[in-house]
Formats: C-alpha cells, sequence, structure tokens
C-alpha cells in the first residue's frame, strides 16, 4: 500500500505541472476569443467550436456575428500567438540548454534579428520563389537566421577559441546591432512597404488569419520535433561537452543539430509575426526555476507557457489602449527586460 501511495504520488508529482500550464493555457485562449471590442460569450464559443469540430448545424441561440468574430478574426489570432509563443519559449529553452547560459535565446544571439532582415529584404523586393510561393517569407526568414547563428559562431571563435558563451552573446548582440542598422537602411530606402516592415520590427500577430497558421505550423512541428528527439543530448551538455563527449554523444552533429531547429522555430516565428523579444529568454528561465532543468521536461513545459504567455501578451496588447492596438512585442519587452536584468545580475554575483 505504501509504496502504491508513493508510485502514486510520483505520477501526480510529474504531472502537475503539466495540468496547471494546459489549464492555464486553455483559459488564456478562451479569454483571448472572449474578449475585444465585442465580447463573445464562453458558452458560445464552445458551442462554435463544437459545431466546426464535428460539423454539427450550429444551435439557433448562437448569433452568426460572433461565430464570424470566433472563426474568422480572434481563433486564428490566438491560435498564431499560441504558435509563436510555443516557438520562441522552446527555441530559448534549447539554445539555453546548449551554451549552458540563462542569457542565451533567439533575441540576444542575434538570430531574431537575422530572420528580420529576412523577412524584411522578402518584403522589400517583392520576392516569391518559385514552388513554394507563399512559403517564401519563412524560406527566406529561416535561412537568414541559419546564415546569423553560424556566422555569430565563426566570428565567436576567431576572438575566443575556447568559445564561452559570454563570448557567443557578446557577438550576438553586436550583429543583432548591425542587422538593426541593414533593415534601418531598408526602411528608410523604402516607400509603399513602410507600414508593412514598422509593423513586422514591433511584432504582431493582427490581421493575420488562418493563412499564417498554416505557413507556421509546419516549421513549428519539424523544429520542435528535432529538438523533443535531442532532449537527452542537451541534458548531457548542459554538464559541459567534455562530459556529454563522456557519455557518447557526438558533440558536434548535436550541437548543429539544435542550432537548426532553433533557427527554423524562430525564423518562421519572425516570419509570421514579426522581432518579438524575450520570449525565449523568460519563460524557460521562469520553468527550469519552477520545475527544474530536466529538458525532458523543460522543452515540453516550455512550448504550453510560451504558448499561454504571448497569448495573454496579445490579449493586453489589443486591450489596454483599445480602440487602439500597443505592438505585441512592447508587451514582452515591458515584462522581459527586467527579468533579463534580474538573471544579468545573479549571474555576476555568482562570477564574483
Amino acid at each position: 500500500m505504501e509504496k502504491r501511495f508513493i508510485r502514486m504520488f510520483s505520477v501526480i508529482k510529474k504531472a502537475g505541472p503539466y495540468v496547471v500550464l494546459l489549464f492555464i493555457l486553455a483559459w488564456s485562449i478562451l479569454l483571448g476569443v472572449s474578449i475585444g471590442t465585442v465580447k463573445v460569450p464562453v458558452t458560445d464559443i464552445l458551442r462554435i467550436l463544437f459545431s466546426h469540430v464535428t460539423g454539427t448545424a450550429l444551435s439557433d441561440s448562437v448569433d452568426p456575428m460572433h461565430e464570424t468574430i470566433v472563426m474568422a478574426i480572434r481563433l486564428p489570432r490566438v491560435v498564431l500567438s499560441g504558435l509563436v509563443g510555443a516557438s520562441l519559449a522552446i527555441a530559448g529553452a534549447a539554445f539555453q540548454g546548449l551554451l549552458r547560459n540563462p542569457l542565451a535565446d533567439p533575441y540576444t544571439l542575434g538570430v531574431s534579428s537575422g530572420a528580420s532582415v529576412g523577412a524584411v529584404v522578402t518584403v522589400f523586393f517583392h520576392l516569391s520563389l518559385p514552388v513554394i510561393g507563399m512559403y517564401t517569407l519563412p524560406v527566406l526568414s529561416i535561412t537568414a537566421s541559419f546564415i546569423t547563428i553560424f556566422i555569430v559562431l565563426f566570428f565567436a571563435r576567431r576572438v575566443d577559441r575556447g568559445m564561452r558563451v559570454e563570448t557567443i552573446i557578446l557577438t550576438g548582440v553586436i550583429f543583432s546591432s548591425f542587422l538593426g542598422a541593414l533593415i534601418s537602411l531598408m526602411i528608410a530606402l523604402t516607400g509603399d512597404e513602410l507600414r508593412q516592415i514598422i509593423g513586422w520590427l514591433l511584432g504582431s500577430v493582427s490581421m493575420r488569419g488562418w493563412e499564417y497558421v498554416w505557413i507556421i505550423l509546419p516549421f513549428f512541428l519539424f523544429g520542435a520535433l528535432i529538438l523533443l528527439l535531442h532532449i537527452t543530448e542537451l541534458n548531457a551538455m548542459s554538464f559541459g561537452e567534455e562530459q556529454a563527449k563522456h557519455l557518447g554523444v557526438n558533440v558536434g552533429r548535436k550541437k548543429m543539430n539544435v542550432l537548426i531547429a532553433g533557427s527554423i522555430l524562430t525564423g518562421a516565428a519572425v516570419a509570421v509575426s514579426g522581432t518579438i523579444g524575450f520570449v525565449g529568454l523568460v519563460i524557460p528561465h521562469l520553468i527550469r526555476i519552477l520545475w527544474g532543468p530536466d529538458h525532458r521536461h523543460l522543452l515540453p513545459l516550455s512550448v504550453l507557457a510560451g504558448a499561454g504567455f504571448l497569448i495573454i501578451a496579445d490579449l493586453i496588447s489589443r486591450t489596454i489602449i483599445a480602440p487602439s492596438q500597443l505592438p505585441i512585442g512592447v508587451i514582452t519587452a515591458l515584462v522581459g527586460a527586467p527579468v533579463f536584468a534580474v538573471i544579468l545580475m545573479k549571474q555576476k554575483l555568482k562570477t564574483v
């Protein structure tokens, strides 16, 4: 009896964080769909979703306008913000585990800036690649993020053969500034595309629609799957590369796989929503504090928490000064910048 109780308690303890975060995510989705200029009752939302999932006729008690608002405007926006938040959070968790530093994330490593350059170039030159069509934007963003992370690592190695994490992050910040200057140059030269480019840079999931959900979804699934398949290697590399080698990990290949997957996730997220900073920094750090550094739980919990966080951030951005809207990147920066400062101070105290 005692062993059975201990086993049951262990299962509850492991499942608890998932239940909590799934509840928060479901609650944030319902809030995000319900709240707006026109408030849609939660009961109507559930009836509409049930009708569309099962293919049954919608109840006469539901206002047809509510159905349009839910299915054509708010639900795709909420799903898109959730996918973007999940992508940035799991990519940040993987980068932090790989580089063994809580300050590492797509934003500080310059990956987001590289992806932004790819997106802005696509918009600026009206690029559309044959065959892939609507996927031109994420493909070019991902390609630019690949190039950026490899250049950052190349220069970091030239500066410091030991490839210390501080050197990599500093190099990433420098390249982010350089890429920001390139984007500013394109903005200065642009004409009709100015509003679209500015919107991308500030970060937004407004008026994107289901098309953008289908754009990011395959890249999210592919990138997240790669990272989840490297959980054991990330756990090993969190103790240092030498220790990982002794455990039989092919460090060079696995590190490259993680960097590629993180770049795919970041590039796709930036392509559909613009540069949204600090999600990949704050969420994994919070999950690590609450539930530990084991990547078996850190990565999936970061997905759930990142999705819920960005849905709530988007809800705040469109309601806090309604009818006007704030860029979602403003909300994440207001939350993330103080957290970044606290983490930086803790890291400094550890080295003193």
